[in-house]
């Protein structure tokens, strides 16, 4: 994780969990210009509109005094969905069973991307079953990881 999810990290998850949700994740797509920031949130209930609202309104506050960002962006609020992402260890091994879709940072045994049945965690690594491999990924090189939903 970077410094700066980090910072984003430790000064909005506190306000998130205040008002009863979980701080699923936080991303932060430097785009030049029009930078996107979004912050996932979850709740045992469930996540509506009115609960991204309020969060946004929190969060919105923060920001502006804390001012962690210097250049313009939009803030979204969303609920994790069902192609849920995976930013923890503890995520990924509460998603065991599950199957994934990594993309890491730099190649790891010659490629980048991985598809498969999501094992569980060892220690620092990702365990993720692909084509009859076991493949331990490295926490620190997944740059994104997602669910694939199962429409049974």
């Amino acid at each position: 994780m970077s410094s700066k999810l980090e910072e984003l990290q430790a000064m909005l998850a506190p306000a998130v969990e205040s008002l009863g949700y979980q701080c699923w994740g936080i991303e932060f797509l430097s785009q030049g210009r029009h930078s996107l920031l979004r912050v996932y949130i979850d709740h045992a209930n469930g996540i509506l509109v009115e609960d991204c609202e309020a969060v946004s309104r929190q969060i919105s506050g923060i920001l502006d005094v804390e001012d962690p960002i210097s250049a313009e962006y939009t803030l979204e609020v969303s609920s994790p969905g069902m192609d849920r992402p995976l930013f923890s260890l503890e995520q990924f091994a509460l998603h065991a069973g599950e199957q994934v879709k990594i993309k890491l940072r730099s190649p790891f045994e010659g490629r980048r991307n991985f598809q498969g049945l999501l094992r569980g965690v060892e220690e620092q690594d990702v365990v993720v079953l692909v084509d009859d491999h076991e493949f331990l990924l490295p926490i620190d090189m997944i740059d994104k990881a997602n669910i694939i939903p199962r429409f049974d």
